[in-house]
């Protein structure tokens, strides 16, 4: 990764049938999900691109770095390295810290339509805070970021990843490691067919909001023509 003050970084999964958005796979199928997820990524890659913040993407499996490079070509890319999500986190944080970064956020994949304003409301928080978080309404969180002083690696050791606690766990961890934290607005990630179609209905709208996965949902027959 490239040394800046700020770093945004995004996981994302090198989009194979059978391998991406298993939940959605059950209405769409393996292939149809796999291209959903695609498009999802292509949306928000190209959103945070044009932030002019530098971006860098954590993808998995670490082995595949090679069909990634092919998939996301002149993106700055790194593996996932970690046993579970939480430990994956923790590592891609304290190699952007050890690369001299001030300041990094970490997102998802699954978030096309994520306004641009996620990311500065974020950065800015950082410039008074230790850690920003994000939650979405499952209880989840789609953002989490912190400053190089303030890491707090114990954050990653305790919750449930893909429960309904892993918010209201991170706060208390965050909490009794003496951080302190700014609370972004909430926002839907994209997991379940209901989630589908509230996004669905979103850019139904505002198509421009996530023009690839609107594109690609109008080819399913679930989205804007």
């Amino acid at each position: 990764m490239e040394a800046s003050d700020a770093l945004v970084m995004v996981f994302a999964r090198l989009p194979e049938a059978g391998r991406v958005k298993t939940r959605l796979a059950a209405s769409l199928g393996d292939r149809a999900a796999a291209g959903l997820y695609a498009a999802f990524a292509a949306d928000l890659l190209a959103r945070l691109s044009a932030s002019g913040v530098p971006l860098a993407v954590g993808f998995d499996p670490p082995e595949a770095g090679e069909a990634v490079g092919r998939w996301l070509p002149g993106k700055n890319l790194f593996p996932q390295e970690g046993a579970d999500l939480g430990e994956r986190m923790k590592n891609a944080f304290a190699r952007a810290f050890a690369r001299g970064v001030e300041r990094a956020v970490l997102v998802g994949s699954d978030l096309p339509d994520l306004p641009a304003r996620a990311i500065r409301e974020a950065l800015e928080a950082l410039e008074t805070r230790d850690a920003v978080l994000g939650p979405t309404p499952d209880g989840g969180y789609y953002l989490i970021g912190f400053t190089r002083r303030g890491f707090a690696p114990g954050a990653f050791s305790g919750p449930a990843w893909g429960g309904p606690d892993v918010f209201a766990c991170t706060l208390r961890l965050l909490d009794k490691a003496g951080a302190s934290v700014q609370l972004l607005f909430s926002w839907n990630d994209v997991d379940t067919a209901p989630d589908l179609v509230l996004l669905a209905k979103k850019l139904a709208t505002r198509p421009g909001d996530a023009p690839a996965t609107a594109a690609f949902l109008a080819g399913l027959g679930r989205g804007p023509a």
